[in-house]
Formats: C-alpha cells, sequence, structure tokens
C-alpha cells in the first residue's frame, strides 16, 4: 500500500485537502446529475396530471353544444 497509515492517507503529503475537495465536487456533480432529472420528470408528471384533471373537469361541467341536444 502506497500510504502507511490512515492519517498519511488523508494528508497525502500536504495535498489531501485538494484531492479530497476534488473528490467531493467530483461526487456531489455525479449525484446531482442523476438526482436532477428524476426531480425533473417527477415535476412533469404532476404538472401533466393536474392539466389533465383541469381538462377533464371543464369538459365534464361544460353544457352540451346545440349539435349535441339534438
Amino acid at each position: 500500500m502506497y500510504f502507511e497509515n490512515l492519517a498519511a492517507l488523508l494528508t497525502m503529503d500536504g495535498h489531501g485537502p485538494y484531492v479530497w475537495a476534488a473528490y467531493g465536487m467530483t461526487a456531489l456533480v455525479l449525484i446531482l446529475l442523476i438526482i436532477n432529472p428524476l426531480l425533473r420528470k417527477r415535476s412533469l408528471l404532476t404538472q401533466q396530471r393536474m392539466r389533465l384533471r383541469r381538462e377533464q373537469a371543464s369538459s365534464s361541467s361544460a353544457e352540451p353544444s346545440p349539435a349535441e341536444l339534438k
């Protein structure tokens, strides 16, 4: 193993803060790239469901047209 102990792994000869910050930012970006589309899909489906309900409610409460009365 390259590092003798855990402290040496974390400090990496003085480069540890940069390296671990880079790993953290990369992990954060990857997580956001997974979560964001899922949240947008949920929002879109909710909006479409509400739109469909509004359209069904307005079509069922609308008065019949003269062509429908004949």
